[in-house]
């Protein structure tokens, strides 16, 4: 519908609804009283669904439509595998509890208008969805079960309680043990299941790779590029031309090198530095992939559309086709390629006192891996340093430059949250043979020094010139959780200033302060939970964990939308400016662009996460019965996590403590036995036995190896 005529239909609705005449009532007879015709009641539908999201009007259960009550609100329903689930309302901290019985059907996601109910338990507000406004799900991916004359679908996602109904004409041939993906028909209500139809039979559960293929249609992140996108790739030439290279500044003489893992094909940045007098010269150049991917285009929308690349254990599915992310638009060693480039003057403070952001080209001298890099500059390697003496002296002098600039950071009170991320090594039929943790070194250290300095530079740049921009921002924690962490600390001699309005320098000093300790693991996590999630945005709030008031992404454009829209912005701008009209152009495309992307970005994470649970589960089954020691790691009602040193994760359930009756006192994150006091806390070292790894659950169960002893000294007694 046309905004201006849905703007005017909204207005006459309210004038209708807010007269003194006016009674509550349903759509048929609104739409009698408003002149509206049969044929039309869809779109009054729509207009009324939008007063009712904005909050100027309201539904009853009955469905007529009012006044706005002050116990009924909008907000997005988030379900619970156990059947209830919760309401969060836009804006307010607190979530709305709904039974099972008071969910009427709404799924993980929808888009509902709750009616809040006194609580029995008097703790939390409790409410009944009274109207589904929006649902969020259209498709389902599942496990099929066939009985003899029909079948049903077991949904991926926990959050989707209820089995999914498919009439056996509607199978599409699936037998049981199938993943499948279903579009629902019906969303069903707490009398009656969800129906669907199933659309594609992904393979057998038992099937290598179908696991992996369940996650990413499960989040429908796009994987095959439409024709037209790839018609405009074909179009792109395999090798930079005379006429893209004009007018840009030539860098090819200047010596620069990459620096990515030994497994890296998209290689989006290259460093240079060259020592004047006590100045450092650094250069950061990153491919300029605005050149061939334009606005609008074909490659533009699809990017859009998936925002960044995503990463998982088994493959990457990238933002752009593989002949732009690792062809032309790679910067491979010894080819000719286009950059955008900040060039940084850095003073021996660490201080960024110059600094100029030109289009230009560039030609690697050599393709430098984060091993070796790091025998060079941290282990001083002689065969290392030998074997690439043509750019070890400049490896070694950067590395002097990021130890300054990481120092400069710390000083103001960067914070750097040093939880190992986990590396997984799969055999050639997707089985994995191993998990460790990925560590961090020297080499990976030095080139997110690097990035990190360019885009504070660009993104300061930017602000001060007042254009449209989209940043990188991530806003200071809740004053309640600072309290509440504040409170809790207080019990291990630690204290934090300014809980009110906290400065990061405050959380790296407590970090530091329990570097070493026995409380580490548990006080670093709380620390981490307490912060809130970094997102894109069009205002500059600055990024609260890195202590910087400017910061945005400009260094990946292969890999991530928002650096790409910036830098159509920044050469634009290099070019000549940015008209008035460009600047309205770009303030009404911006906003919508930086929420994509925060979303896309938390669907990637998403996949990422859920695949390598998916390969934890796998390895941990041939690991039952065997005995590790890990930490706990994370405490519910329901039980603790254990995380052993590998990053594999599991859950002792609180009905596996058999030596007492457990519950849980979330004020100090503990379990605490009931008769014998005996408490689990946070961080706390435990013995476990791997006793279950289901990976339709994607859970990994443990049990306490002590407790297994007593039992086992009971009998023999």
């Amino acid at each position: 519908m046309d905004k201006t005529l849905m703007e005017e239909r909204k207005q006459i609705i309210l004038d209708v609804i807010h007269s003194d005449l006016y009674i509550p009532m349903k759509l048929k007879e609104l739409a009698i009283i408003l002149n509206v015709p049969k044929d039309e009641r869809d779109e009054l539908k729509e207009v009324l669904d939008e007063l009712i999201l904005e909050g100027k009007i309201g539904i009853s259960k009955k469905g007529k439509y009012g006044m706005p009550s002050e116990n009924i609100l909008v907000g997005k329903y988030e379900g619970t595998p156990k059947g209830f689930g919760f309401v969060v309302v836009d804006g307010e901290e607190e979530d709305i509890f709904i039974s099972e019985s008071n969910s009427h059907g709404a799924l993980n996601g929808d888009r509902v208008q709750v009616a809040l109910r006194s609580s029995k338990t008097g703790k939390r507000r409790e409410g009944e969805i009274i109207n589904i406004i929006e649902h969020a799900i259209a498709e389902v991916v599942g496990l099929y079960q066939k009985n003899k004359n029909f079948g049903f679908v077991i949904p991926d996602n926990a959050k989707i309680s209820k089995d999914i109904f498919i009439p056996l004409e509607k199978s599409k041939g699936a037998v049981t043990g199938h993943k499948v993906v279903v579009r629902l028909t019906s969303y069903g209500d707490h009398n009656r299941k969800p129906e669907g139809v199933i659309t594609e039979i992904i393979g057998h559960i038992n099937d290598p790779g179908t696991d992996i293929m369940s996650v990413i249609k499960g989040l429908e992140i796009p994987l095959e590029f439409p024709d037209d996108v790839m018609k405009q790739t074909e179009s792109i030439p395999n090798e930079v031309t005379g006429k893209d290279m004009a007018g840009r500044l030539d860098l090819r003489a200047v010596k620069m090198v990459t620096i990515d893992g030994e497994d890296a094909k998209d290689l989006d940045d290259a460093v240079s530095l060259k020592i004047e007098g006590d100045r450092y010269i650094l250069g950061v150049h990153i491919a300029d992939v605005s050149n061939y991917v334009t606005e609008n285009s074909p490659l533009d929308k699809e990017a859009v559309k998936r925002g960044t690349s995503v990463y998982l254990v088994d493959r990457v599915i990238p933002m752009l086709p593989h002949k732009l992310s690792n062809g032309i638009c790679s910067l491979n060693a010894g080819e000719d390629r286009l950059a955008l480039s900040c060039i940084m003057e850095i003073d021996s403070k660490g201080n960024v006192v110059g600094h100029k952001i030109a289009e230009t080209v560039v030609n690697i001298n050599k393709r430098m891996d984060y091993t070796t890099v790091n025998k060079i500059i941290s282990d001083h390697n002689e065969k290392a340093i030998e074997e690439n003496a043509d750019v070890a002296d400049m490896l070694i002098q950067m590395n002097e430059l990021a130890l300054l600039l990481r120092e400069k950071r710390h000083k103001r009170g960067s914070i750097d949250f040093d939880f190992p991320e986990t590396k997984i090594i799969l055999d050639e039929k997707g089985t994995p043979v191993e998990i460790k943790p990925y560590e961090r070194n020297l080499a990976t250290k030095l080139i997110e020094d690097f990035m990190l300095i360019a885009n504070e530079t660009v993104a300061e740049d930017y602000f001060w010139q007042e254009l449209p921009f989209v940043y990188r921002t991530h806003d200071n924690p809740d004053a309640e959780k600072m309290l509440k962490l504040g409170l809790f600390i207080n019990n291990f001699g630690y204290a934090i200033k300014g809980e009110q309005d906290i400065h990061p320098k405050e959380l790296q000093k407590l970090l530091e302060r329990i570097d070493g300790t026995e409380e580490e693991t548990l006080i670093s996590r709380l620390t981490l939970r307490s912060m809130k999630q970094a997102r894109y945005t069009t205002q500059c709030t600055g990024h609260f964990g890195l202590a910087t008031k400017y910061y945005c992404h400009f260094t990946s454009p292969i890999r991530r939308y928002p650096d790409l829209q910036i830098h159509r912005i920044i050469k634009e701008n290099l070019r000549g400016g940015i008209s008035e009209k460009r600047v309205r152009h770009y303030e009404s495309i911006l906003p919508n662009i930086a929420e994509n992307s925060s979303l896309t970005e938390r669907r990637a994470d998403e996949a990422e996460r859920d695949t390598d649970k998916l390969k934890k589960v796998e390895y941990m089954q041939k690991h039952l019965g065997e005995i590790f020691e890990g930490v706990i790691s994370s405490i519910t009602n329901w039980g603790m996590y254990v995380e052993l040193p590998n990053t594999i994760e599991g859950m002792i359930r609180v009905t596996d403590l058999l030596d007492d009756y457990y519950y849980y006192d979330d004020d100090n994150y503990e379990m605490i036995g009931k008769e014998t006091g005996r408490r689990f806390k946070l961080g706390q070292k435990v013995s476990v036995i791997a006793v279950k790894a289901d990976k339709m659950q994607r859970q990994i169960d443990f049990k306490l190896h002590e407790e297994d002893e007593e039992q086992e000294e009971d009998v023999v007694g």
